[in-house]
């Protein structure tokens, strides 16, 4: 279908010349890089380095102030934004599942909105509730209060994963979770990547998801791209700010 997004353009998204400037400050300034089809770049960096909202740009939720971001080659400010917005999934830290659906519900909220057939609808609701861990039997009927706060962050991501878009967009999605139940869910990211070879970006600041999830890391610094790398070149820069980063790593002897 015209408008639709695919898995198999080279180029998933594009970044040429993007600045963002919001009451005279500058929270983006000329970021150029492109993420390939199936690869998972992390947006790490400081509070207030411009992750976000570069993450946010991509879905059409920002639009640059000067250059453009481009989705499988045309720009966000030329896609109809629901088709763009349907055709991304997108998990944030807060979760944002509708408190009075029920997480089946939450979960095919999006191939409801496309108009699948209901029996497809619970088939995918079921499939997906499984391969983030939360059996269906028992979790499809529950409502998001009644979950933990890493059950709501699976059920998230299955709700991001329902129409099977081509792209998805990670907001420091584990940063609120306690680190059992963030080592967990960073498991499953990665077996989520190696069987379902999406694009993905995530927003992370902790040095060591980023190492541990990306393909390869973009380090923002007050809203300027300072290094773009594997994880293994990154952990061989000599840039300050990746240096600073990478201190984190050490461990003080007790």
């Amino acid at each position: 279908m015209d408008g639709e997004l695919t898995p198999f353009a080279s180029s998933a998204v594009e970044f040429r010349h993007v600045s963002y400037r919001i009451g005279g400050r500058t929270i983006l300034d000329d970021l150029t890089f492109s993420i390939e089809s199936g690869e998972t770049l992390v947006l790490l960096g400081r509070s207030g380095s411009g992750k976000t909202t570069a993450l946010k740009m991509v879905n059409g939720l920002l639009f640059p102030s000067n250059g453009e971001v481009l989705v499988q080659g045309k720009p966000t400010t030329a896609w109809n934004p629901i088709r763009l917005r349907r055709g991304i999934g997108y998990v944030i830290q807060e979760v944002g599942l509708f408190p009075h659906f029920t997480i089946a519900r939450n979960v095919g909220l999006v191939p409801r909105l496309e108009g699948w057939d209901p029996t497809r609808i619970g088939a995918r609701v079921g499939e997906l509730l499984a391969s983030v861990g939360l059996e269906p039997s028992q979790f499809a009927d529950r409502y998001p209060r009644q979950l933990s706060g890493g059950q709501r962050q699976r059920a998230g991501v299955a709700r991001a994963l329902a129409a099977d878009p081509a792209i998805l967009l990670f907001d420091e999605p584990f940063g609120a979770l306690d680190p059992v139940n963030r080592h967990e869910l960073q498991v499953q990211f990665l077996a989520l990547r190696r069987n379902l070879g999406k694009t993905s970006i995530f927003v992370t600041h902790d040095v060591r998801e980023a190492l541990r999830l990306g393909s390869r890391v973009a380090l923002l610094e007050h809203g300027r791209l300072e290094v773009l790398a594997t994880p293994a070149e990154f952990l061989k820069s000599d840039h300050p700010e990746a240096r600073a980063f990478l201190a984190c790593l050490e461990i003080d002897p007790a």
